[in-house]
């Protein structure tokens, strides 16, 4: 059942140009509606790879599927999207929502820290984890996350959050190129030694349950994907082949110009699962399409 919105806050930034809104349930969601100007599927592309990053056991926001009325959109002027020059109401029915990280209560949230302070953040090594599920998803963007500290608290959590252009945005076609899915700033890398570096979620994607996949997938409202149950199913499938191909895609990033990786010997054997050497990319070269 989907959380019903009660109250519009403000508007935030960014490509979909979502709204902060108050669910019924008392917590504050980050809203993404169908007429977004980037996709509808993008609706489809948080809520899939946001389960995914949570079942893997990376901190990323609670998220669900929010029901927006037409009374509220009519009686709340800011509650449009802008395409172009031209500004629409944002439409009726079901939405994506991403829990608004640290919620409305006291506390800081940013979208950059300074060197000293990244280094610093709690969770680092999560962002090789992250980096594994963005492989897999074929994100297309680069990767983002957001910063929080609970008051008094002096280091900062990473959480991971928009998803929407993982599965190549509304293509929802596997186009694998080496920088794509990546974080801006080599920094976050640099503690990757090796392989163990993305353990315990690597393994975890490897092994990763069809059921939950597929279960994952039932929870997408069919109107964000134009109700072709066909297409859902292709993406799904797509995704299970893939799982073992994720550690080829990675090399391929450390294989980049990007150079991630500096703590990861170049003496050490560079194995994929199977024995097989992984391969150099250039990296303005794609990959395979799956």
């Amino acid at each position: 059942m989907a959380v019903l919105a009660v109250q519009a806050i403000r508007r935030m930034r960014g490509g979909a140009q979502g709204h902060l809104m108050l669910g019924a349930d008392g917590e504050a969601y980050v809203v993404k509606f169908q007429n977004n100007p980037q996709h509808i599927r993008v609706l489809a592309n948080e809520l899939m790879a946001t389960k995914l990053a949570r079942a893997l056991g990376l901190t990323a926001p609670e998220c669900d599927v929010v029901e927006v009325t037409e009374w509220l959109i009519e009686n709340t002027a800011e509650l449009s999207v802008e395409h172009g020059r031209e500004r629409q109401r944002c439409v009726a029915g079901l939405q994506f929502g991403s829990r608004l990280v640290g919620g409305l209560m006291p506390g800081q949230t940013m979208d950059y820290l300074p060197e000293e302070q990244l280094r610093e953040v709690k969770n680092l090594g999560e962002f090789a984890g992250m980096l594994a599920l963005d492989k897999w998803t074929c994100n297309s963007n680069g990767r983002q996350a957001v910063f929080h500290k609970r008051p008094r608290e002096k280091r900062y959590q990473a959480a991971f959050i928009d998803q929407g252009y993982c599965f190549n945005a509304g293509e929802w076609k596997y186009v694998d190129a080496p920088l794509r899915g990546v974080y801006a700033r080599n920094l976050v890398y640099e503690g990757i030694t090796g392989w163990d570096s993305f353990e315990p979620w690597l393994s975890r994607l490897e092994e990763f349950d069809p059921g939950i996949i597929w279960g994952i997938a039932e929870t997408v409202p069919p109107e964000w994907y134009g109700g072709d149950p066909s297409a859902i199913e292709r993406l799904v499938e797509g995704l299970m082949v893939r799982r073992g191909r994720v550690r080829e895609l990675i090399g391929e990033f450390r294989e980049s110009s990007r150079q991630p990786f500096p703590k990861w010997g170049k003496a050490q054997e560079n194995v994929v699962k199977g024995g097989f050497g992984l391969p150099g990319w250039a990296d303005d070269v794609s990959g395979p399409v799956m």
